[in-house]
């Protein structure tokens, strides 16, 4: 019983490390994503035409921002999510919520993944701003 009491103590810690981690993640990409909206309109009217139709454009980075800024953004936000019902479920401690963490975990793990492989891809083009070289290393943690 007392090998329960360590590992729920080491679940806490880690799921309220997790939560800051994701927080930060969520904080700098709604920046991001907030100023990619107010100054969207005047630098895409000078691009050649595929890049002014492109969808996702922030005038913060490469072609590859907007994507990355998006995913680490819906990330973050499932990150913070899972690891709130993670305290729940160390507080409950029970194992009908195993499957219903581990789930949660999965999508966000697979969210996080997207969001490496994009600021991977980001930082390979090139030039980026310093808030998002804040960005870049965070799904890597």
């Amino acid at each position: 019983m007392a090998s329960a009491g360590g590992s729920k103590s080491a679940a806490f810690i880690l799921l309220v490390l997790n939560l800051v981690l994701y927080f930060i993640v969520t904080m700098v990409s709604a920046r991001a994503v907030n100023h990619g909206i107010q100054r969207a309109r005047e630098t895409a009217s000078v691009l050649q035409i595929p890049a002014r139709i492109f969808p996702i454009y922030l005038p913060i980075g490469n072609m590859a921002t907007g994507f990355f800024v998006i995913f680490s953004l819906i990330a973050g936000v499932v990150g913070m999510a899972t690891s709130a019902t993670g305290l729940n479920n160390i507080a409950q401690w029970d194992a009908r919520n195993l499957h219903t963490a581990a789930a949660s975990s999965l999508t966000t793990w697979a969210l996080t993944l997207l969001a490496m492989g994009l600021a991977c891809k980001e930082i390979e083009l090139g030039w980026t701003d310093s808030t998002l070289r804040t960005l870049e290393p965070s799904p890597l943690w």
